[in-house]
């Protein structure tokens, strides 16, 4: 992240100095405002003294060091700028004020300007620093190694030069480097650093633990199941590394204005230095020179630009300390207007632990075979349902006698096992292949087994409804979602009883992929003007859908690498009750934006319209534009703190 500057250098004119991410020091910065700060307070003390040498002499000692001093980063920004040809930004308005302020021989105020503003940057920093570091902590979760067993032997080794299947150590205390399976050991992990769940998850042998995640107590054996680029965490850090790159409409509405914003305010100053005491009998250009300089320093707009992106960058933090990743700060403003939630129903409402609730074979097939071949079947697939049939089957299954294995998108899979075709699947696909079977008003899901034609039997399938989603479903409702609809390949039975369960407004079952994207076309075209449609998926086959929603969300534990990757959001926990979480923290990153924007915009105003009438000096001018900007920083800051 470090490669990124902020926008605050852009704006401020620190391109080299502490403005990177997570590189402010306070120690380094207070020692020149300190210095400036008593050459100021000397020349204010004995300044009768000072203004009465010979040419000024020793006023201009004291003062234009501590000019020099203090505005040092603004003047040389300003002189790098105007050579680039970036001549009307924020630096150059400082520079002019401050340097007509000198040539009307108003020098105190001049180092005023410069010293205040110095100040204020050094709060706006300490506040930057402090506001990012939720995301910076991420990057401290990377792990710096793996304990590599080779040979009954442990080896430090860099986690990137680690294999799939090679076979790790975790101690307790230490990192879990790498996504894998636990072979030896159980133990408690923390698993906070991904999900932002402070309560430690127990594991065991058979279990998934996550890179970056931390083992708290007992030494795990970890065989690795991806390698360390395609891990949880090198996932998480890649998404919030890039967030930035999609910017809300509002930020780059700001970056825009700011950019005619300036010039506009350079060329207002100078009609409001020239015109006046052309036309209007008895002013005199010094009086009007100045209030024009008070109109530069007023009319500043780093409040704006710096506070603006902090806000977004602040929710984008906010919601990854939750577990939720948004991918850029356009999405947070989606999360605002977000009136139908679509959710797929396997994985994302229910727990997608599928357990075999009951075999019942036909034609002369017994369970035991009618489970065996349908695990044969199976065994390529990484679907949940396919997951459970081997589970219940509980042996090693042998596919050398497996061909032509094919997957059928939303029906099931053919293959030909020995000499036999044999079909596993839902009523869906039997029916396409005329092969009559038995029709089930069960709760649970039906996969049905044909071999050549012939029914064989079939096997009822139950899941469970995750522990959070009636909770999820009634926090949707109280964030003003008018409506939640499950869409699902399941059959009709099954999802009438999850829908009931839930309190859904409705659903579709028995739904291919192909036909979930034309729902989700549907609900586009119903949704009401300038609201937006969430899909919330996790599968391969969500992807499309997720892709053609408003705004696509994923779980990102269960979740497919597809569904992840295109998702506008991930859910780290794969708790459905965080989308409400993550409609709360877009609103009120949006809220925290539009004040700082109203802020920003009407004490200018108020100063611009004192200064032009001569009410303001140049002193309340520099308060006023850093006391803005302070006010906007700390009110941003605020977005990490959603309840």
């Amino acid at each position: 992240m470090t490669s990124n500057k902020s926008t605050h250098s852009d704006c401020c004119g620190r391109d080299g100095g502490h403005s990177h991410y997570g590189e402010f020091s306070l120690k380094n910065e207070i020692v020149p405002v300190a210095l400036s700060m008593i050459l100021f307070v000397i020349g204010l003390i004995f300044y009768e003294d000072l203004h009465n040498t010979r040419f000024f002499l020793g006023e201009y000692l004291v003062f234009v060091p501590a000019y020099l001093i203090s505005g040092w980063a603004v003047l040389t920004a300003a002189g790098r700028n105007i050579l680039r040809g970036k001549i009307f930004d924020e630096n150059f308005l400082m520079t002019v004020a401050t340097l007509g302020a000198i040539a009307i021989h108003q020098i105190p105020e001049a180092v005023a300007v410069m010293l205040f503003f110095q100040v204020g940057e050094l709060f706006q920093d300490f506040s930057v620093s402090r506001s990012r570091s939720s995301i910076k902590s991420l990057l401290e979760v990377r792990p710096d190694s793996a304990n590599l067993k080779v040979d009954g032997e442990m080896k430090p080794v860099s986690p990137k030069s680690v294999q799939v299947g090679n076979i790790i150590v975790v101690k307790p205390g230490e990192k879990i480097p790498l996504d894998g399976e636990i072979t030896e050991g159980a133990s408690q992990v923390d698993t906070s650093p991904l999900t932002g769940e402070s309560v430690p998850r127990t594991v065991q042998v058979g279990e998934t633990v996550l890179a970056g995640t931390i083992n708290k107590s007992g030494v795990l054996t970890v065989r690795v199941s991806k390698l360390f680029e395609e891990s949880s965490i090198s996932k998480i850090l890649y998404l919030v590394e890039n967030a930035s790159s999609k910017k809300a409409t509002t930020e780059k509405f700001i970056t825009r204005f700011a950019r005619y914003y300036t010039p506009v305010v350079v060329f207002f100053s100078l009609a409001v230095a020239i015109l006046p005491p052309l036309f209007v009998p008895g002013e005199t250009s010094a009086e009007w020179v100045y209030r024009a300089l008070v109109l530069l320093v007023i009319s500043c707009p780093c409040g704006l630009v710096i506070s603006i992106p902090l806000g977004y960058f602040g929710g984008v933090g906010g919601a990854a300390k939750r577990g939720i990743l948004v991918k850029g700060s356009t999405f947070l403003d989606t999360l605002t207007d977000v009136q139908t939630v679509v959710f797929d129903k396997t994985g994302t409402l229910t727990k997608g632990v599928f357990n075999v609730t009951q075999i019942v074979p036909k034609n002369g097939c017994s369970e035991t075979e009618l489970l065996h071949l349908a695990a044969k079947v199976e065994s390529q697939s990484n679907h949940p349902v396919a997951k459970s049939i081997l589970s219940a089957y509980g042996e090693s299954v042998e596919t050398s006698d497996v061909k032509d294995y094919r997957e059928i998108a939303g029906h099931g899979i053919q293959a030909r096992v020995g000499n036999s075709i044999v079909i596993v699947g839902n009523s869906r696909l039997l029916l396409r292949e005329n092969i009559e079977h038995d029709v089930c008003d069960v709760e649970g899901t039906i996969v049905h087994v044909a071999v050549d034609g012939v029914y064989r039997g079939r096997i009822t399938i139950a899941d469970e409804l995750k522990d959070d989603a009636v909770e999820a479903i009634r926090n949707l409702k109280n964030a003003g979602v008018e409506q939640i609809v499950m869409l699902t390949g399941d059959n009709q039975t099954v999802a009438q009883i999850i829908a009931r369960q839930l309190n859904l407004d409705s659903y579709l079952a028995e739904l291919l992929p192909e036909d979930k994207v034309e729902a989700i076309e549907t609900y586009l075209g119903k949704a009401s003007k300038g609201k937006k449609v969430v899909f919330v998926g996790d599968g391969i086959n969500d992807a499309p859908v997720i892709a053609r929603a408003d705004l696509g969300m994923a779980m990102g534990g269960l979740g497919s690498d597809a569904a992840i990757e295109t998702a506008d959001v991930v859910l780290m926990t794969d708790a459905p009750s965080k989308i409400a979480e993550a409609i709360q923290v877009g609103k009120k990153t949006h809220k925290i934006v539009w004040q700082n924007i109203v802020l920003a915009m009407g004490v200018k105003g108020l100063f611009i319209i004192l200064g032009i009438f001569g009410i303001a000096t140049l002193w309340e001018a520099v308060f006023a534009d850093v006391g803005v900007a302070l006010l906007a920083i700390l009110n941003a800051g605020r977005i990490l703190k959603v309840n």
